[in-house]
């Protein structure tokens, strides 16, 4: 019995997405590849920005992945906390600043 719902396994078969729709997995790696190029951002930068989106979104393949490249580029471990925490505080925010619609319904209501 396989002990957690995700198999890490299965993040190798990510390129075998291209299987089932060759057309749309290609475009789409090719995009993908094309965001990580160097660019305004550094390659480093855009690491950190995908191990941070990789915890909000909470994606354990991302998770994994983006932690063995941030770790290769060099990336200390502190830098990687702090990064998840910009990632945490962004989407408490936006979850909190939500509440402001609910607010506006309420007084809505209690006219």
């Amino acid at each position: 019995m396989q002990k957690t719902y995700y198999d890490p396994a299965d993040l190798r078969k990510f390129g075998k997405i291209t299987e089932w729709s060759e057309e749309l997995g290609n475009k789409f790696f090719e995009y993908y590849g094309k965001v990580f190029e160097e660019g305004a951002l550094s390659a480093r930068e855009k690491a950190l920005i995908a191990l941070a989106v990789s915890h909000t979104e909470q994606c354990p393949y991302c998770i994994d992945a983006y932690t063995k490249d941030t770790l290769q580029r060099g990336i200390t471990k502190e830098e990687m906390m702090e990064a998840i925490h910009v990632g945490a505080a962004i989407k408490s925010g936006a979850t909190l600043v939500h509440g402001v619609q609910m607010m506006n319904k309420v007084n809505k209501l209690e006219m």
